[in-house]
C-alpha cells in the first residue's frame, strides 16, 4: 500500500516539475483546485449511494488525488507536506478517541466527542459557537450546522411550535417583500424551514435529497405517459399526468 502512495506522490511531483511537468497541473493553485476537489467528494456520495462499489473504488482515487495535489502545492511554498497531512489527521484521531486509544474518563462518546472538538476550536483562537462552519458548505446544511451550534447554548425552540409559527411568519413577509428585500426574506424563510424540519427529527438534506428524488422520479414517469409529447401539454394535462403518477406509486 505504501508503494502505492509513493508512486502517487511521485506522479503529482512529476506533474507539478517545472521542467517537464504539465502544464495544466503547473498552472493550479489551492482555489483553482478547491472546486474540483468539492465536486469529487460529492461523487464519492453519489456512489455509495448507487451502490456501485467499482465506481466507488474509483471516486475515492480521485478524492485522494485533490488531497495529493493540495498537500504538494503546499509543499512546494514550503508550508506543510503529504506526511504532516497525515499526522494531523493521525493526531487529531487519537485525541478524539481517548477511550480507544487512552485512559478512558467516563464520559458517553457523544459528549467526549463534542468536548474535545470545541477544545480544539479555542486552540485555534475560536471565541464563537459559530466559528468553524465552514462558509462553503451546501447553504441547508450549513444552516442546520449553524441552528445545532446555538441549540447547544440553549438558543433554540422547546418544540415544533415557534418553527412552525416563524415559517409561517416568513412566508407573509416574503409575499410582501419588495425586489430588493425578497433576496435576504427568501434566505429568511428557506432557515425557518431549516429549523422546522430540524426540530421535528429530520435531517434536512436527506428531506430535500429525497423529494427531490421523488420529483425526478414522478417527472419522468410524466413524461413516459405523454409519450414525448409532454412539452406541448397545457398545464392542466400535465397536473393530470402528475395526478396519474402519484396514484400509480400508491398501487
Amino acid at each position: 500500500m505504501s508503494d502505492q502512495l509513493n508512486r502517487l506522490l511521485r506522479i503529482m511531483a512529476t506533474l507539478r516539475d517545472p521542467d517537464g511537468g504539465c502544464d495544466w497541473d503547473r498552472a493550479q493553485d489551492f482555489a483553482s483546485i478547491a472546486p474540483y476537489t468539492i465536486e469529487e467528494a460529492y461523487e464519492v456520495a453519489d456512489a455509495i449511494e448507487r451502490g456501485d462499489m467499482g465506481e466507488l473504488r474509483e471516486e475515492l482515487g480521485d478524492l485522494l488525488l485533490q488531497v495529493v495535489f493540495h498537500a504538494r502545492m503546499a509543499e512546494e511554498a514550503n508550508l506543510f507536506a503529504f506526511c504532516d497531512v497525515a499526522k494531523a489527521i493521525s493526531d487529531k484521531m487519537e485525541a478524539r478517541h481517548p477511550h480507544i486509544f487512552g485512559t478512558d474518563d467516563g464520559a458517553d462518546v457523544e459528549t467526549r466527542w463534542e468536548a474535545l472538538k470545541a477544545a480544539e476550536r479555542v486552540s485555534k483562537g475560536s471565541n464563537s459557537a459559530m466559528d468553524g462552519v465552514a462558509r462553503t458548505l451546501p447553504g441547508l446544511l450549513r444552516a442546520e450546522k449553524l441552528q445545532k451550534r446555538a441549540a447547544r447554548d440553549g438558543f433554540d425552540w422547546p418544540d415544533t411550535l415557534g418553527p412552525a409559527d416563524k415559517v409561517s411568519e416568513e412566508m407573509a413577509e416574503l409575499a410582501e417583500a419588495t425586489d430588493e428585500e425578497k433576496l435576504e426574506e427568501a434566505g429568511d424563510l428557506l432557515f425557518a424551514a431549516v429549523n422546522l424540519v430540524r426540530k421535528s427529527g429530520v435531517a434536512p438534506e436527506d428531506a430535500l435529497r429525497a423529494a427531490n428524488l421523488k420529483f425526478e422520479r414522478r417527472y419522468r414517469g410524466m413524461e413516459e405517459l405523454a409519450k414525448g409529447r409532454f412539452p406541448s401539454l397545457t398545464l392542466g394535462e400535465q397536473e393530470e399526468l402528475w395526478q396519474a403518477v402519484k396514484r400509480g406509486e400508491k398501487t
